[in-house]
Parts: structure tokens; C-alpha cells; sequence
């Protein structure tokens, strides 16, 4: 049995639907950023920026009600490269 099955009996004549997601990909993408930057792997994250910046873009010609947010999420992830990549000194 594979590891994403659920244990026990299935229901008799129904096929096995497809997992349920519960995050959408922009949301794994920008957590996968913040790992980036925590373990210091900057071109990496750099990186993720850019696939994310590509998507929301991409989503506009679809209404999308998230959009300010996931806009607000994209400044917030380039602003915190930007910290990470620029640390004041101390003078």
C-alpha cells in the first residue's frame, strides 16, 4: 500500500479519486522560499521569487480574488531577500 493511501477497506465500486490539496502551488512556492532563506541558499530563493512572480502574473486573466494578497506575499518575500542579501552595519 502506498504511503499517500488511506488505511483500511475502500467503498466497493468507486475508483480511487485524486488527492486533496490543501495549499495552492503559489502558497508551497513561497514556502519553499522561506526555507531557502533560512537555510542561506539566496540564488535559490531568487529563484522561487521568479516562478512565483511568473504565476501571479500569468493569473491575470482570470479574476482572482487573492490577488492583492498574493501580491502583498510577493513584495513582502522580495523585501526579505533584499534584508538578507543587504545587512546594515554596524557603524
Amino acid at each position: 500500500m502506498a504511503a499517500d493511501e488511506p488505511d483500511g477497506p475502500k467503498p466497493a465500486g468507486r475508483a480511487l479519486s485524486a488527492p486533496r490539496h490543501t495549499r495552492r502551488l503559489t502558497d508551497k512556492i513561497l514556502i519553499a522560499f522561506h526555507h531557502a532563506c533560512d537555510q542561506g541558499d539566496y540564488e535559490v530563493a531568487e529563484e522561487m521569487l521568479r516562478i512565483l512572480e511568473m504565476m501571479i502574473r500569468r493569473r491575470t486573466v482570470a479574476p482572482d480574488a487573492n490577488r492583492r494578497k498574493n501580491m502583498e506575499s510577493l513584495v513582502a518575500a522580495h523585501e526579505r531577500l533584499w534584508l538578507l542579501r543587504h545587512p546594515e552595519k554596524d557603524v
